[in-house]
């Protein structure tokens, strides 16, 4: 008897396990996704996190146009309010302006009357010194006219590359006094060097209007200026 209640016991034990079983069975395909060990899984597409940019990748470009900025050239002013380039740097040892290495424009003012104004320009590369004043040749002329002593500056003027020098040229007495006149055609003007008692170089041809200059012996010429104000006043 003892050894049927055995077996009565151990095919109960054994029920019971196949019950359990068919029962963990039915959870796992009951759409719950339950399963008797482990951790569940989702069913649908995995999502994937964007990965945060290292330290070493590139920041992405901004939309916002770019602007390129580029320092502007200064320029010097004109006297007429625009901008000129600048002037080369003399080179070499100052020298005496003279013929050769300037330009020279001799131009009729209709302020003061009867005058000219004679424009030198420093057309080298060095440094050049307008001493004196113009020594002026109207035509055939023998001899140059006087400087006007008032005229005389504090100091020499000096032109470095591209500069201006100017000089006033009182042609004849205003009220018609003076004597001697004449219609010339033609100029030559003269430099004179350092001290002053003789010319230099070459001379300027610079030329006057097809109807020619009247001029008489009144004739005059003001000192070098370094200001086109300044001649203009003699």
């Amino acid at each position: 008897m003892s050894g049927l209640r055995t077996s009565r016991t151990r095919l109960a034990g054994a029920a019971a396990t196949v019950a359990l079983a068919a029962l963990a069975l039915t959870a796992c395909d009951d759409g719950t996704g339950v399963e008797s060990e482990g951790t569940a899984q989702p069913t649908g597409p995995t999502a994937t996190a964007p990965a945060s940019p290292s330290s070493g990748a590139s920041a992405p470009a901004s939309s916002a146009p770019k602007t390129s900025v580029t320092p502007a050239t200064p320029s010097a002013p004109s006297a007429t309010g625009g901008t000129v380039s600048r002037r080369p740097a003399p080179s070499g040892t100052p020298v005496t302006c003279e013929g050769s290495t300037t330009g020279t424009v001799a131009a009729p003012l209709s302020r003061p009357l009867g005058h000219l104004l004679l424009t030198v320009t420093n057309t080298g590369s060095r440094t050049c010194h307008l001493y004196g004043y113009p020594a002026v040749r109207f035509g055939e002329a023998q001899a140059v006219p006087p400087a006007v002593e008032d005229s005389r500056p504090q100091a020499v003027v000096t032109l470095g590359p591209g500069e201006s020098g100017y000089a006033s040229v009182n042609l004849s007495a205003a009220d018609g006094s003076g004597t001697g006149g004449r219609t010339a055609h033609s100029l030559t003007v003269y430099f004179h060097g350092r001290s002053g008692d003789e010319s230099v170089g070459t001379g300027a041809h610079p030329g006057l209007p097809a109807k020619g200059v009247h001029v008489d012996d009144s004739l005059r010429v003001s000192y070098w200026q370094r200001s086109m104000d300044d001649a203009v006043r003699w």
